[in-house]
């Protein structure tokens, strides 16, 4: 998505703070805290979600929880760096669920994977649909230990 450069105000800001804590928090309770009409707080997030500022409002998830405790990197290494061969590999990727976060990268890594399994073996069934769907130079892969950061709120700035 490109940038589109809208300008927020304190308002919004504080808005958004408390949304990406708890996006289903109600209205009167929004209005409360931000101290702003309950019709005010509605219409500017609508306005953000028109303009793109706000994509979604989903329930985060923990995967421990569902069995699904191991989060691994994958870097890949590609010498082909066609459109077709892009457009190839990235409707494979989106096809596998295991894969949570897909980016294209600068430097020596081309395109980076974060993948959730629930084992090894569970990565190794990915790993083998992964090297089926293009030709790839290298796939290296790194298990994390433990999660000492995580969040998926935006840094907000006025």
């Amino acid at each position: 998505m490109e940038p589109n450069n809208q300008k927020l105000d304190e308002a919004d800001v504080k808005l958004l703070s408390i949304l990406q804590q708890d996006a289903a928090i109600s209205l009167e309770e929004l209005s409360k805290r931000t101290a702003m009409s309950a019709n005010t707080a509605w219409r500017r997030i609508k306005r953000m979600e028109e303009v793109g500022i706000i994509t979604k409002r989903v329930a985060l998830i923990n995967p421990e929880a569902l069995g699904i405790g191991v989060t691994v990197f994958v870097a890949i290494k590609t010498s082909d760096h066609s459109d077709a061969w892009l457009e190839d590999f990235a409707k494979a990727v989106r096809a596998i669920p295991e894969v949570v976060e897909f980016y294209r990268m600068s430097g020596e890594t081309d395109y980076l994977l974060k993948l959730l399994v629930a084992s090894i073996g569970d990565y190794d069934r990915v790993y083998k649909k992964l090297i089926r769907s293009a030709k790839l130079n290298d796939v290296s892969s790194s298990f994390a230990m433990e999660t000492i950061k995580f969040t998926t709120a935006v840094p907000l700035r006025i």
